[in-house]
């Protein structure tokens, strides 16, 4: 899982709620503006390869912390550098502006609200890690300012703010990479080739079990120390109904339904991603789920035991499944008619065993655990040369991802993690979390993009 989102985290996309008075006051009037602002050399700027690349980091919570690093990472071989700073709640801006010059030798510009950070003209692009329900509105307002984006996933969890998002995105020229960092990575693209290959025949299942054992995003110790004063609550609720200030629901609010779906958003939206890149599907065709608050009853609103299970236009069946209560071998599997493919870890591990079992023969019998399966299966463990197969994969903090945005900057083409991938996400997740709360079985009506009770005149995905 993701190893800077654990318990102690300040929030890295909790405590950041950078939003705009638009959406409180004037409707979209805020993004025209910021962007009617910018000097017309912003728009026409094209970076060259040594051309050093000027970022802001909006939102300033840990996951914010793991982008700088990153950035100090890629800086090794793309010459970047984080120059401002913005985030609502004063500590966080303050943290983060002190790590910046710790990583970068100089002391990034602060600011509290998004629009003054936008409103800057050296900035080339814009880095959010703020709360999911904010990711989508604000992507749209970095790229309407004339600014690239890289934003966390999951890239929406309302349907209408992931059109809107995306439509903005498209009108606009600005490369803009979804947080959804292992399209990047070399053990899940080989994982793609082969099943690209034909080696295991058609895919007709995939099944992902992603646990751990312990209270996932409760707990923070930041939660004493967040103050009304120091931030501003009307800003983050960024068009919410609104409700009394809660340090809880600012700092934990992954375990809060009206601002996520958390372990859909934050969990499922990398394994659904890997399916999608896998398979290269779009969203799903049909969706239902199930699961509650079977471990931490502390309050939460958000299951800590999930299952989903997604039919798909190709015809496969998707299973995703979290529990924070037992944390025993998580796993994903990618079934086709001629083999399978297992991946061993959670997500991002990089452990991937091909293997003939499975296919078009009777089921092994064993008398002890299996391993590998019978030699005659022919499994191997996946290998990309110099890079180590193991159960934790690369740390989040792996500069893959962010250096492939730095160079599609640079290029000005799509990066691996384009904005349709972050529609596709979204979609699969939003419709697991409508599903999960309703009951009902869901269907993606992929001609009007719209999420339906029943079946929809056409399967196309």
């Amino acid at each position: 899982m993701e190893k800077k989102d654990t318990p102690a985290e300040l929030g890295a996309d909790s405590n950041s709620g950078l939003n705009r008075r638009a959406f409180l006051k004037a409707g979209s009037m805020a993004l025209a503006t910021s962007a009617l602002g910018m000097p017309a050399s912003s728009y026409a700027r094209i970076l060259g390869a040594n051309d050093r690349i000027r970022l802001g980091q909006l939102g300033c919570g840990d996951r914010s912390g793991g982008h700088v690093h990153m950035l100090q990472l890629a800086s090794a071989k793309i010459p970047v550098e984080t120059v401002a700073v913005c985030d609502l709640w004063s500590r966080a801006r303050e943290r983060r502006a002190a790590d910046v010059q710790k990583r970068f030798g100089q002391a990034p510009r602060q600011y509290k609200y998004s629009e003054e950070l936008l409103k800057q003209p050296d900035i080339d692009g814009v880095m959010i890690a703020t709360g999911d329900f904010q990711h989508a509105k604000l992507c749209t307002e970095v790229v309407r300012a004339a600014k690239d984006c890289y934003v966390e996933k999951p890239f929406a969890n309302v349907l209408q703010e992931a059109k809107d998002a995306r439509a903005a995105v498209k009108a606009s020229k600005q490369v803009v990479q979804m947080g959804t960092q292992h399209r990047s990575q070399p053990y899940p693209l080989a994982a793609r080739d082969i099943v690209r290959s034909g080696r295991i025949g058609k895919v007709m299942r995939v099944e992902q079990e992603w646990n751990v054992n312990h209270e996932r995003w409760r707990g923070r110790p930041e939660v004493g120390e967040l103050k009304e004063q120091d931030t501003d609550w009307n800003r983050w609720l960024l068009g919410k109904p609104y409700q009394p200030f809660d340090p809880k629901v600012y700092l934990e609010f992954r375990l809060y339904k009206k601002f996520s779906s958390g372990i859909f958003d934050q969990w499922m939206s990398h394994g659904v991603d890997l399916v999608h890149l896998w398979t290269d599907a779009a969203a799903p065709h049909s969706v239902v789920a199930n699961g509650g608050v079977f471990v931490w009853k502390d309050g939460r609103e958000n299951g800590d035991t999930v299952s989903t299970t997604m039919t798909y236009p190709q015809g496969f069946l998707y299973t995703y499944s979290t529990t924070f209560g037992n944390s025993y071998r998580p796993f994903s599997r990618i079934q086709g008619t001629k083999g399978t493919i297992v991946n061993y870890g959670g997500e991002g591990a990089s452990l991937f065993v091909v293997t003939g079992e499975g296919q078009e023969h009777d089921p092994q019998s064993y008398d002890a655990p299996p391993g590998n399966g019978p030699a005659a299966d022919k499994a191997e463990i996946v290998r990309v040369d110099g890079i180590p197969a193991n159960t934790d994969g690369p740390d989040d903090d792996d500069p893959l991802h962010v250096s492939n945005w730095l160079r599609a900057m640079q290029d000005r083409r799509q990066p691996n993690a384009n904005v349709d991938h972050g529609f596709s996400h979204a979609v699969a997740c939003i419709m697991a979390a409508e599903a999960y709360w309703s009951g009902k079985r869901l269907y993606w009506d992929a001609e009007k993009e719209e999420i339906v009770d029943s079946e929809p005149a056409t399967k196309a995905g």
